[in-house]
């Protein structure tokens, strides 16, 4: 089920708007995801045509490999998404948002974990039946990961 969502960072400076959100969250346990979150990436996948900003003059990017991008905002550091370089790529075309800036993060499902082989063993998320993935298996899904 998808929905309206809003949110935005820790000093309310950027703001958005989502439309069609869905209700499933993803992990990413990737050495660059857990720096640049100081943990794992729980993050929602959002199609870039579908959520609105606010505050864009604070927000700031940086191309973090060849193939993606993160951004944050400027006046406070919040992380505001992941998104890879090529939105024809089969996980283009969206923003990869941390599920912690939803004014609401309830509702929401987890539905798969990749780079679960470089998860540290210093936490581990209830078992259900979601998606697990190797980095083996993200490179062979998009093999620019194999590059960085």
């Amino acid at each position: 089920m998808s929905m309206e969502r809003t949110g935005g960072c820790l000093c309310g400076a950027v703001r958005f708007s989502a439309r069609t959100v869905p209700s499933t969250v993803d992990v990413c346990h990737c050495e660059m995801c857990r720096r640049w979150t100081g943990s794992a990436l729980i993050e929602v996948d959002v199609a870039k045509d579908q959520i609105d900003w606010t505050g864009q003059d604070k927000i700031a990017k940086r191309q973090s490999s060849e193939w993606a991008e993160r951004a944050w905002c400027s006046e406070c550091g919040s992380g505001l998404w992941f998104s890879m370089s090529d939105d024809s790529s089969e996980w283009g075309g969206t923003y990869a948002i941390p599920l912690g800036l939803f004014d609401d993060p309830n509702g929401f499902e987890m539905r798969a974990e990749i780079y679960i082989d470089h998860k540290p063993d210093s936490y581990a998320y209830a078992a259900n039946d979601r998606k697990v993935l190797t980095r083996a298996d993200c490179v062979a899904k998009f093999p620019a990961l194999g590059e960085a």
